[in-house]
This record gives C-alpha cells, structure tokens and sequence, in this order.
C-alpha cells in the first residue's frame, strides 16, 4: 500500500523548507557584509590611537592606551578648524543654490508642455552622461581667467553647477508624480506663478528636498579633487585637503592621517544621528515620487 501526499499539503511544504534554509544563509550574508563595511571603520578609529611604533607593528591589533597626541596635532598642525568651517560654509551654500535653482528649474519642465518640456530634461541629463574629467582642464582654465582660484566661489559655483543635473532630474520626476490641484486653486484665489511655487509646491516637495540635500552634501562634503585643484594653496582648503597636507612624498604619518579622518566624519555622524528619522523618511519619499 502506498501513501501518497496530496499536492496541497506538498507543496507548502517544500516551501517552509526553501524559507528555512534561506533565512539563515541570508543572516549569514548579512553578517559578512556588515563586517565588510565595518571593518574600515575599525582600522580608521584604532589607528587613530595608535603610537608610531604600534602602526609599525600591526595595523590590525588593538591600541595599547589612548594616544590622543594623534588628534592635538592633527588639528593644530594642519589648521583643521579653519577647515571644518570652509567645509561647512561652501557646503551650505552650495546646497542652499542647489536646492533652490534645481527646484525651480524641475518644477518649469514639469508643468511645461511635454513637446518642449522633455527635450529641456534631455539637456540636464546630458550632465549626468558626460564624464567630469572631461571639463577638469577647461573649467580650471575658466575659474583662473575669472580670478576666482583660491576663492570660496569657485567651488560654490562649481558645485552649484555640477550637482544641478541629478537634482532637476529628481524633482522633475517628483513633481510629474504629483497633482496639479493644489497649484490651480492658489491660482485661482489670485496667486501668481512665483507665489503658488513658494507658498504651495515647494512645501510640498519636503521629501525629495531631503533625498537632494543628503546625496549632494555627502558629495561636496568628500570631495577631494575639486578642492586640491582649486583652493590647496590658500586657507580657504577643505577638511580633506587639510587631512591630505600629512601625505608626504616618501614617509605619511599615518597616526595624523587617520585622526584627521575621524575629525572630518564626525560632523556627518552627528548630524545622521540627530536627524536619521528624517533623513531615512526623505530617502523613502524622495524614491516614492
């Protein structure tokens, strides 16, 4: 006599089994890429606390004690504090016309009319397909015959252009998600195109605001290229410009390296903490539109 099972009670069998197997195999993953990711950080804070002798003898092993020579002297020999304020100066700035520019500029291609709308998108993302090192030599050439090198307006301008791309291309993409319903009533109440932008679309675009704002100031914050080429000679130089200056041609001390790397990723770590509610709901909102 044979039993045989019925299909129904098969297969949501053979189911539980896959989810079984799977679900730790996926924890498994999981764990490893965490690691992955954590294990840099780790690197970068024990060596920070490291003596030259102790980063000579393993870059892996644990600090013996706390030596906190490594962030005095970074932050007095390389003027971080100087640095931290121009990092944080071109970068608001530059968002603050990030932000405004781009809205307005997503807001008149996507009320426009498709026919002539779609081929003024087409041209921003032009931006997004031509490599940058293409304009590094030309927009270099240009910053010097304006005079602005070793100005805080040359990485502002810069930034300001370069960040533009992405930014209409997202706000675009939100404001054609969403209705128009609110902007006709102000504009029949008497408001005109500026004011119903202002008062009624822009509070509006809140979500996609915060996914702009984190993506672009993580950019400008960490760039490196655009500032060493522009502002290193001056005061002016950002956080890894600053951190940059302990490279040196045939020794690096590393001890300072690292510490000054801490130094510029805890303004970014502050403010995620703080503000990780707000930022995960921008992500979410931003991608939703």
């Amino acid at each position: 006599m044979t039993l045989t099972v019925p299909k129904s009670e098969a297969a949501p069998r053979r189911r539980r089994i896959r989810h079984g197997y799977g679900r730790p195999l996926l924890e498994v993953v999981m764990v490893l890429v965490t690691v992955a990711y954590l294990f840099p950080l780790y690197i970068m804070l024990t060596m920070s606390f490291k003596t030259p002798v102790e980063i000579a003898e393993s870059s892996v092993a644990l600090p013996k004690g706390l030596f906190l020579d490594n962030y005095a002297t970074a932050w007095s020999q390389a003027n971080l504090g100087r640095a931290l304020l121009n990092s944080a100066l071109i970068t608001s700035v530059s968002i603050t016309l990030v932000v405004i520019v781009g809205a307005m500029a997503g807001y008149a291609i996507a009320r426009g009319n498709r026919r002539t709308s779609t081929p003024k998108l087409m041209l921003f993302m032009l931006g997004l397909m031509i490599p940058g090192q293409l304009g590094m030599v030309p927009l270099y050439n240009l910053m010097r015959d304006a005079g602005l090198l070793q100005s805080y307006w040359s990485l502002i301008i810069f930034y300001a252009g370069s960040m533009m791309p992405l930014t209409v291309f997202l706000y675009t993409g939100f404001l054609r998600a969403q209705s128009s319903t609110y902007e006709e009533a102000a504009r029949i109440d008497g408001a005109g195109w500026w004011r119903s932008f202002w008062h009624v679309v822009f509070p509006l675009l809140r979500p996609v605001t915060g996914t702009v704002i984190i993506v672009n100031a993580i950019n400008i914050w960490n760039d490196f290229l655009t500032p060493l080429l522009y502002v290193s000679g001056s005061a002016n130089r950002t956080l890894p410009v600053a951190v940059f200056s302990f490279q040196g041609e045939f020794a690096s001390e590393w001890g300072l390296i690292f510490a000054g790397m801490v130094i510029a990723a805890l303004p970014v770590l502050i403010v995620y903490f703080f503000l990780q509610r707000h930022i995960i709901h921008g992500f979410a909102g931003g991608l939703k539109g």
